[in-house]
Order: C-alpha cells, then sequence, then structure tokens
C-alpha cells in the first residue's frame, strides 16, 4: 500500500470524526431548545457516513486494481425520534394542554456517541502517525 495512500484514509477518517463530533456537540447544546427557526423544538441530528467511491480525482490517477479507501461524510440529517412531551403547564411554551415538546436528544446516548467518536479519531491519529513513522524510517534507510 502506498505511505500517502495510508495517510490519506487516516486524514479522511479524522475529518469524518470531528464532523460527528461537531453534530454531536450541537446535538448537546440544544438538548432543551424547544423552540427554533422553524417554529418546532430542536431535532437530533446525525451523520451519515460512507466509504469513498473511486469516482474523484485521485481515484482516477490511481493503477487500474488499486483498492478503494477511506470515509466521507454523505450528509448531516435529522432523527426521526418523536419529541419527548413534558407537562409543564408554567412554561412559556406550553400548549393548552400544558404539555411542552422538548427534542428528541438524550444526553445519555450523546455523551456514548461523543466517547465512541473519541475512540475513532484516536486510533485513525494513531494509524496515521504510524505511517508518518513509517515514512520517517524508509526516508532513514534510503540515506
Amino acid at each position: 500500500m502506498d505511505l500517502f495512500r495510508a495517510l490519506d484514509i487516516s486524514a479522511s477518517g479524522l475529518a469524518a470524526q470531528r464532523a460527528r463530533m461537531d453534530v454531536i456537540a450541537e446535538n448537546l447544546a440544544n438538548s432543551e431548545t424547544t423552540l427554533t427557526a422553524t417554529g418546532a423544538a430542536y431535532r437530533r441530528k446525525a451523520v451519515l457516513l460512507e466509504a469513498m467511491d473511486g469516482r474523484a480525482f485521485p481515484a482516477i490517477l490511481r493503477p487500474q486494481g488499486a483498492a478503494d479507501g477511506g470515509v466521507q461524510v454523505t450528509r448531516v440529517m435529522e432523527t426521526l425520534d418523536a419529541p419527548r412531551r413534558v407537562h409543564e403547564p408554567g412554561h412559556p411554551q406550553a400548549g393548552p394542554d400544558g404539555f411542552v415538546t422538548f427534542p428528541n436528544v438524550n444526553p445519555l446516548t450523546e455523551m456514548v456517541d461523543m466517547l465512541a467518536t473519541t475512540r475513532a479519531y484516536e486510533a485513525n491519529a494513531t494509524a496515521f502517525q504510524a505511517a508518518k513513522s513509517m515514512g520517517a524510517k524508509l526516508l532513514e534507510l534510503l540515506r
């Protein structure tokens, strides 16, 4: 495997995990937002990742038969989970029945996702560092 290819794959993983962490932070920050610009409660967002295909320009220059690799963020989408409804008649956003619609964000789920994202980011950083170290050793051997 090409050393630069290994670096590209790890870098794509780092970028994808950073995007996931950004969305998790947004979800946590809006976990109590009952009113958005659309007039509804905030809806939890999730990042959709997929393997990179071979249609990008650098992939075209690769030799025939070389494996694709890496990951990319396809899109950030709102989840379809139902929002929480809590009976709080004194809340400014309460409806006529006294219920307030809160976001479908569960802080525990977000924290677990954050931990998994952190571990994946660390794994990609370790792989990137290992490839970089192998490249440095290769240059040392060629002197």
